[in-house]
């Protein structure tokens, strides 16, 4: 736990245990699933979707300010410190070309499905006061991100949601002509298929330590547009990519998280291809998993510090 921790960004709020007084303030239901593990460290068992949405839910309201997030038991229970750490890593791209870290409503990022757990804009928004858009193409992950929003008034003029009509298209729909964001950032379906999320969920609960239910259970949760999609993450972000070029004037960088490090190959060939002018791959590590931003962009590097957001 302590090399997962201290792989975390330097700016990331989780690189110290988790401190579960503290936590069980916020969430007095969380005591039940807290105990000492071997190690004399208290946890919980992740692989208990429970669990997980409970830590979240104290983990947002203790550091975040978040009040009564809450999401349906089918939706994806995120992560909370890898999630913030996707944030951390936007920050310093924005910062190349500019002074310092830029904060306040001056940057807005749009989030390419959002889901029903709402988490980048809202770690967006505590973290660097950014406004922020997300969008997604399920109305009711869409309704529950609004409940959210609805629950904390203060971030209904920095939060906004979209809904995406047409699962062909990602920007489509949704930018508006003269709309400029600063960064679009996307967590895309890993998988290519039920049996594959099935699969793969399977190996994570192993890890985990429970593999004796036979009911197929992800213990994060998640729907289908979630965690899978025809072709997978690659043909995902290979649309994405190819749908950019369409609005490349309206978005400063383009980023998506990249999980399978084999897919970076074709998806920087792709880039070339449409001519975006510089592309960046930020790792990331959460222990021993690894993941990678690819970012990319169309706007030359001596425009980048003139570039203004218009939404």
């Amino acid at each position: 736990m302590a090399n997962e921790k201290f792989s975390l960004h330097t700016r990331n709020l989780h690189r110290d245990p988790y401190d579960f007084e503290q936590l069980i303030s916020c969430v007095p239901e969380l005591k039940h699933y807290v105990f000492v593990n071997a190690y004399q460290t208290a946890t919980i068992n992740f692989s208990l979707p429970k669990a997980v949405k409970l830590l979240n839910k104290a983990l947002l309201l203790h550091f975040y300010q978040v009040r009564n997030w809450d999401i349906p038991e089918a939706n994806l229970c995120p992560p909370i410190p890898g999630r913030a750490d996707y944030i951390h890593y936007l920050a310093d791209l924005l910062a190349e070309h500019l002074p310092a870290v830029p904060t306040g409503t001056s940057v807005n990022g749009l989030d390419i499905g959002t889901g029903a757990n709402l988490v980048y804009p809202l770690l967006a928004n505590r973290s660097y006061g950014w406004k922020m858009t997300g969008t997604d193409i399920n109305r009711d992950s869409l309704d529950n991100a609004q409940r959210i929003v609805d629950q904390n008034p203060d971030l209904l003029p920095v939060i906004q949601l979209k809904h995406q009509p047409d699962s062909r298209h990602i920007f489509k729909n949704i930018l508006d002509s003269g709309e400029k964001y600063m960064f679009s950032m996307c967590n895309p379906p890993f998988h290519d298929s039920e049996e594959a999320a099935l699969k793969g969920n399977f190996r994570k609960r192993k890890n985990l330590g429970q593999t004796k239910s036979k009911k197929p259970v992800f213990n994060f949760g998640g729907q289908q547009s979630e965690l899978w999609c025809e072709g997978g993450e690659l043909a995902f972000i290979s649309n994405m990519i190819t749908e950019s070029s369409a609005f490349s004037s309206q978005v400063l960088w383009f980023t998506c998280l990249v999980s399978k490090g084999e897919n970076l190959y074709p998806l920087k060939a792709l880039i070339r291809k449409v001519k975006a002018v510089d592309f960046r791959i930020i790792e990331m590590a959460q222990g021993q998993k690894i993941s990678r931003i690819l970012a990319w962009t169309f706007i030359p590097q001596k425009d980048r510090t003139s570039f203004k957001r218009q939404s």
